[in-house]
């Protein structure tokens, strides 16, 4: 059975303009994926020939204009990988552009001394803070290509990672989307594939895919560009599932008790509404004291029967009506 990832809503996103525009936009993205043929892929490998040259399929001349970022740490000897750029590029039906971290000079790793936390300046001199958001973070999407090494990134993109510290916990490219070029045997990497998709439910991105050169590549590949072209194109995001929502409560408490400190991450999390609190729901709260008091006495309960539950059908039967 072909399948795509599915929504994850809340019960009363149905009840907000914000929860029935997403429902929507959702219900398109199923049917240009049903369209296009386009679905998720069983991570099993096979021993199909790893390699289609590109000059044998179809590419894109069209470019559309846009900016997507290849962020990479690709060796000049490292072919297959690269011939997975190539191709990616060249299906793509907008513009793209390669920044090799391999090529940077970091001057050291993430020192963990906080220089940022208030000024948002990194301590080095190297410029790699204001490089990152000059040059990548100002892209439409952003693809990570990387061979797997000791069942990760690597150590440049873990460098790369750690220095982007220099951002604090703030998600500033929330909205973009994300895909990635893997060469190695991504299928038995349970542990990798857990923090790709956290980091882009973390940050608020759109994760249009995978593509592994074990689980035919070029297929994968040209996935992963139609599906960053819907989503550049129509501006989709989705809700975030349980690796975004848990992992965005862990910093919002995080931040709160530290905002004496980490100045630059307060003032991001106060103007973007990431401080939601559910204490602050007093009313809400004081209506589930009513409701656990009415329930919690059998004559009571008895009385109202089914009058509870058709209360809490009652606003999604309005909404209902005007569609």
């Amino acid at each position: 059975m072909k399948f795509i990832k599915g929504l994850s809503a809340d019960m009363e996103d149905l009840l907000t303009e914000n929860g029935r525009k997403t429902a929507i936009e959702f219900f398109e993205y199923v049917c240009w994926s049903i369209e296009h043929n386009l679905y998720e892929t069983i991570k099993k490998r096979n021993t199909a020939p790893k390699h289609l040259p590109v000059s044998t399929v179809t590419l894109s001349q069209d470019k559309r204009g846009g900016d997507v970022v290849i962020v990479t740490d690709c060796a000049n000897d490292n072919r297959q990988l690269k011939d997975m750029i190539d191709r990616f590029r060249e299906v793509l039906k907008y513009n793209s552009r390669i920044v090799n971290i391999a090529e940077y000079p970091f001057q050291g790793g993430c020192l963990g001394c906080f220089n940022c936390a208030a000024a948002g300046k990194c301590i080095y001199k190297d410029g790699f803070d204001d490089f990152l958001r000059n040059n990548i973070q100002t892209a439409d999407a952003i693809v990570y290509a990387f061979s797997i090494k000791d069942h990760s990134m690597g150590y440049i993109f873990k460098m790369y990672d750690d220095r982007q510290f220099c951002n604090g916990h703030r998600p500033v490219t929330m909205g973009k989307p994300t895909g990635y070029l893997i060469s190695g045997n991504y299928p038995s990497e349970t542990n990798l594939q857990m923090v790709i998709e956290g980091r882009s439910e973390v940050g608020g991105n759109f994760l249009a895919g995978a593509a592994c050169d074990e689980i035919n590549p070029d297929e994968e590949i040209d996935r992963l560009a139609a599906r960053l072209e819907y989503v550049i194109s129509q501006n989709y995001t989705q809700p975030r599932n349980f690796y975004g929502v848990g992992g965005m409560k862990i910093f919002r408490d995080l931040i709160w008790l530290m905002r004496g400190m980490m100045k630059a991450d307060h003032q991001f999390y106060k103007k973007h509404g990431l401080y939601d609190f559910p204490q602050k729901k007093r009313l809400t709260a004081l209506k589930m004291y009513l409701v656990g008091a009415l329930i919690s006495s059998p004559k009571l309960k008895a009385k109202i029967g089914n009058k509870l539950n058709e209360g809490m059908i009652a606003p999604y039967r309005k909404v209902l009506e005007k569609y």
